[in-house]
């Protein structure tokens, strides 16, 4: 079922809260993308939204909180990710922290982990988790490892009714998940580029931010190397396609004459409206029953970096 937070916003709201009140698992709208969601606290519930996406237990949960008094229950905030706070939340920025001891967050959430990640989202995810008051662990409503839901009715497409209530907040805005940065030692390393650029974290904490590596284990959500996948393969850089591919453009990038499989990210090369369309596109391309979608090269600046990132990942071996 789903539900139109517009058209009455207050008794949204207090549904979706009473939804997660009561231990049920719903489609949440956020900024980044939708969220399959659940009570962070609740472990019954937390171990539903890992058996409704298929996702491996060991790959931890996002904890969105709706503001800093509430991060205080369940995290240890050092000067640094202070700043971070202050300056980017709400907003699409995770950050990994170690767990207030005797928190009440069950380990599944966690991945049994003495560190956990946190974020405050915009809009009406924040004023249910608010009207809750306990954080609310939301990763994206699709099926682990498959292309994310930016509108209620890939959430619908993936889950039909196991999924009993979905809010229906349109499009979300920016359309790719948070960026995840780990805070440790006074420093950052940077564990997925997404939403928030890193450029902008860096001009705020005055240096270099440290950059993707090998982890010995996961720590984050995003940080497999097959995600975000559709059911064709993916192949990129692309600057033409075949018969039995689609094609996802880029700005001038035409692909060839062909327009039936051809889909634009962003005609005037905008990387915020390309980000935004981003996983929308992969679903229409995927709609097309092309075997393989051929995807135009991006600029690996700014938000470009979080959408090659997701790229990499959607044509990475699977299984």
């Amino acid at each position: 079922m789903k539900i139109d937070i517009n058209t009455d916003r207050d008794h949204a709201v207090s549904l979706a809260r009473r939804s997660l009140d009561y231990g049920e698992v719903i489609g949440l709208p956020t900024e980044t993308v939708y969220g399959l969601a659940a009570d962070a606290t609740n472990e019954a519930a937390v171990r539903r939204i890992f058996e409704l996406k298929g996702r491996p237990a060991h790959n931890p949960l996002i904890c969105h909180c709706a503001d800093l008094e509430m991060v205080r229950n369940y995290a240890i905030l050092d000067p640094q990710s202070e700043r971070l706070a202050r300056a980017f939340w709400p907003g699409p920025l995770t950050m990994v922290l170690r767990k207030v001891p005797q928190s009440r967050l069950p380990d599944v959430t966690t991945a049994g982990l003495g560190t956990v990640a946190i974020r405050v989202p915009e809009g009406f995810s924040r004023d249910v988790i608010a009207a809750l008051g306990r954080p609310v662990a939301a990763p994206s409503a699709n099926i682990s490892g498959k292309v994310s839901a930016t509108q209620a009715r890939h959430v619908e497409d993936d889950f039909g009714t196991a999924v009993e209530k979905v809010f229906d907040g349109g499009k979300t805005t920016i359309g790719i998940e948070s960026t995840i940065l780990m805070m440790v030692d006074g420093g950052a390393k940077l564990l997925r580029p997404g939403g928030l650029s890193l450029e902008a974290i860096e001009t705020l904490l005055g240096f270099e931010v440290e950059g993707v590596g090998q982890q010995e284990a996961i720590v984050a959500p995003g940080m497999l190397a097959s995600h975000y996948a559709p059911r064709a393969a993916v192949r990129l850089n692309a600057s033409s396609f075949a018969d039995d591919e689609a094609f996802i453009a880029f700005g001038s990038h035409s692909g060839g004459c062909r327009t039936d499989r051809v889909f634009n990210l962003s005609p005037s090369a905008d990387l915020n409206e390309a980000a935004s369309n981003l996983y929308t596109m992969l679903k229409l391309a995927d709609a097309t029953g092309a075997g393989v979608i051929a995807i135009a090269p991006i600029p690996v600046v700014g938000l470009g970096v979080a959408i090659n990132d997701r790229l990499r990942r959607a044509a990475a071996p699977r299984g």
